[in-house]
């Protein structure tokens, strides 16, 4: 689909495009299109950009192989700003950190990386996809001993991890109960990709319900 930028707008006839990751929310990079390096990156699927210091297109990741794959496009409503939501390839900055965003030490308290708490749970399940498809690179991992193990046998933790969180909800055990629920929650992602599915699968389901309710259609009340 061609989206359209008002170039014009602009003095040097580069606009801004922030990167942000697709799958955790994180912010990744600004860059700047002109006309040519928009056109590329919609036609290619890779962002490309306008580099001010090179003078030139440039393909983020022709150096490192760390590319950015261009998941969806999207222009505000005055046409002179582009967010980008992107698959990264490895890590965007050339310092090798995920994102080229520093955290600002602020009060007594370390500040938080530029990523919603919740896009932990993008990473981690990003990570089992890796340690299930690439075994070799860390043979010693309990993620892959699981899957090694089988579906049958990591089914069999998801279910011990879930009573064990019921019982310390139950007891009132609040300082277990936290501990209880991450290995419920690590557990059932290990098993969905056991299993052939994914949390973006289970997160669209969940998606489709909440519009469903949105709308006013309510699903049936549980026994």
């Amino acid at each position: 689909m061609e989206f359209e930028l008002d170039f014009a707008k602009m003095p040097d006839q580069l606009v801004p495009a922030v990167v942000q990751d697709a799958a955790t929310g994180q912010v990744l990079m600004l860059g700047y299109f002109n006309a040519e390096a928009w056109e590329r990156t919609q036609a290619e699927g890779r962002v490309t950009f306008f580099s001010r210091s090179k003078q030139r297109l440039w393909t983020k990741g022709e150096t490192s192989g760390h590319y950015l794959q261009v998941v969806s496009l999207h222009v505000d409503c005055d046409q002179d700003t582009v967010l980008v939501l992107a698959r990264p390839a490895g890590p965007t900055c050339h310092r090798g950190t995920t994102s080229c965003f520093e955290a600002v030490e602020s009060g007594p308290l370390p500040a938080a990386p530029p990523v919603p708490a919740v896009a932990l749970l993008a990473e981690l399940d990003r990570l089992i996809a890796h340690r299930q498809q690439h075994p070799e690179a860390e043979p010693g991992s309990y993620t892959v001993r699981l899957f090694e193990k089988g579906l049958a046998r990591i089914a069999q933790k998801v279910g011990e991890e879930a009573v064990e969180t019921v019982i310390d909800a139950m007891a009132g055990n609040r300082a277990g109960l936290p501990g209880e629920a991450a290995d419920l929650l690590y557990h059932l992602l290990v098993l969905l990709r056991a299993a052939g599915s994914s949390l973006d699968e289970m997160l669209a389901v969940l998606r489709q319900r909440h519009q469903t309710i949105s709308a006013g259609q309510r699903r049936p009340l549980p026994d």
